[in-house]
């Protein structure tokens, strides 16, 4: 049984994934398609391809006429919205020195002014409607951990924190606001940021539980929050980063034997 249907029944939400196209967001939305969710994704462009049973409209979220209207979508399509992850988010890695104003703007936008927009519509229609619903914002520990050339992004990220938690005290009890904190993530993209193979595997040994997350991990992590086992978190904010990383002295003193790599659990 999913932990997000009830009984043997499947899960009929409506659900609203933003950035749902490729990347996590696709894999978000595809976990809750599987459940039994009618599922919208949104992104700028329209897709080559998209799995069955998910529809698609187009909307760039850093404008707020353009996120109400995706919301408006969904409740045209479902007759209701159930549940939205403001996934759409991201950045180049750009030293902050160069860093140029409309880059730092453009990037706050998107990670949390977006979110932002797309919530406040959710929460007209969630706080009217029988069962009110949940939102759940995709962070990452750049807001905790920010890495060489991830300022604007790292600061938009914490606000996005901060937003979570204020949103979650003002929209109690009709609608749940919640976040997921995304680690280090295995991706097609991975290569492009940090190597080969070899460089990945390295990688999976600075992480406690020895590799990185895939986007199977964030998914399930918002299913869980959106369903009955977490009715009673608000505010929360769940870290997906298999233990964080491994401190500095630990793998300078162990060398190339340091790490859980070697013995992932199956």
């Amino acid at each position: 049984m999913s932990p997000s249907s009830n009984g043997s029944e499947p899960d009929s939400r409506a659900v609203l994934v933003t950035g749902g196209t490729r990347g996590i967001g696709a894999v978000i939305a595809a976990r809750f398609a599987a459940d039994g969710a009618r599922v919208l994704v949104c992104g700028r462009q329209r897709p080559a391809a998209l799995p069955g049973g998910i529809g698609f409209h187009a909307a760039d979220v850093r404008e707020p006429d353009q996120a109400a209207e995706l919301v408006a979508e969904a409740v045209r399509r479902f007759g209701r919205l159930d549940v939205v992850v403001n996934n759409a988010g991201g950045s180049p890695v750009v030293p902050a020195d160069s860093a140029s104003p409309r880059l730092v703007t453009s990037i706050v936008r998107l990670n949390l002014l977006a979110p932002f927009f797309v919530a406040q519509a959710a929460n007209a229609v969630m706080r009217e409607q029988p069962g009110g619903g949940h939102i759940v914002n995709i962070g990452s520990v750049a807001a905790l951990r920010p890495a060489p050339g991830t300022a604007a992004y790292a600061a938009a990220k914490a606000g996005l924190e901060a937003l979570t938690r204020a949103l979650a005290v003002e929209w109690a009890p009709r609608v749940r606001v919640n976040g997921v904190i995304v680690g280090l993530v295995r991706t097609a993209q991975n290569a492009e940021h940090y190597g080969d193979e070899g460089a990945l595997r390295a990688v999976d040994g600075t992480i406690p539980l020895g590799r990185m997350a895939t986007p199977d991990d964030v998914a399930d992590a918002c299913l869980l929050l959106t369903s009955p086992l977490a009715s009673y978190l608000n505010g929360a904010q769940i870290t997906v980063d298999g233990g964080g990383e491994l401190p500095a002295f630990y793998l300078a003193t162990r060398g190339s034997d340091a790490g859980a790599g070697a013995d992932q659990p199956a």
